[in-house]
């Protein structure tokens, strides 16, 4: 494998980073993924856009120009062959606040350190799509937004993993989290959708979530579908009474979910709307 490594690409075996790297020691970093479909990389300016975003949020400055990102996330594809007709590609940007001397102060990194991976996209299993997947909620809450921005897609992923255990414990699919005031929020790597009387509904970004970029994007298309789609404060009991409900992210675009903390959604089976708005997704997809 070929990895992107600050300004040059070099084998797996000489990607090495320090071990004074902040966002080894801190986790002072940020990150993407990104995927392809074929050679094409899907939201590539959105992902960039939100990566830059993220970085200025937390005052790190990417060595790297905007203008510059397109060439190097092709070559590290062609590199390891992957974004293909054959395979479409998986690709992570992070970059971390760099080496530098133990302590909290940034300036204690002269640069900061940039790595691109890029390898074969592994997609859900197909049943998943047809069966639908468990989810639990989650006792781990959502960090403040007022502590740490959910805005920022920062490489400090601990909120997450803790939730992340409490499904792998429960042998569920995923884990939605709370926030302070017991409101839905996102899963751990995704983005919640539920129906109720045929009305779309997702959390508001005031609840403490991130933007995701497959969010946006069915929020776009249901307007085309003629969906009525509401984004708001909502609790895990009007989740309970849910029709129908999915998951969004880049790499398995739209998951039904059939069972919320074992009660099952509608009627165990993946909802007409769902299964409609994942349809129309994969025949647009390609626009974007």
């Amino acid at each position: 494998m070929w990895i992107y490594l600050n300004d040059r690409f070099v084998t797996e075996e000489e990607a090495v980073v320090s071990v004074f790297d902040h966002g080894f020691l801190y986790g002072d970093g940020v990150y993407e993924t990104i995927r392809s479909y074929g050679s094409r990389i899907f939201m590539q300016e959105e992902h960039l856009s939100r990566l830059f975003r993220s970085a200025a949020e937390i005052g790190l400055t990417i060595p790297i120009p905007v203008k510059n990102w397109e060439d190097i996330l092709h070559e590290a594809m062609i590199r390891n062959e992957v974004g293909t007709d054959l395979q479409d590609a998986y690709l992570r940007i992070t970059v971390s606040r760099g080496a530098g001397d133990i302590g909290l102060d940034p300036a204690l990194c002269s640069s900061p350190t940039v790595v691109v991976i890029a390898k074969p996209l592994v997609t859900p299993a197909s049943h998943l799509y047809e069966r639908g997947v468990n989810v639990i909620v989650a006792s781990t809450k959502r960090n403040l937004p007022s502590a740490v921005s959910p805005q920022i897609k920062t490489t400090n992923f601990l909120n997450n993993i803790q939730a992340k255990r409490e499904a792998i414990a429960a042998g569920a699919f995923d884990s939605i989290l709370l926030n302070w005031e017991e409101h839905l929020t996102e899963c751990t790597i995704s983005n919640v959708f539920f129906v109720i009387d045929g009305t779309l509904r997702t959390p508001d970004l005031a609840c403490g979530l991130l933007d995701g970029i497959t969010r946006m994007i069915v929020i776009r298309l249901v307007g085309e579908l003629n969906i009525h789609v509401e984004e708001g404060r909502y609790t895990v009991d009007q989740l309970y009474l849910a029709d129908e409900c999915f998951l969004t992210n880049t790499s398995m675009e739209i998951m039904p979910v059939t069972s919320v903390d074992h009660r099952p959604v509608g009627d165990g089976k993946p909802g007409p709307l769902t299964l409609k708005l994942r349809e129309h997704f994969v025949a647009v997809r390609g626009r974007f």
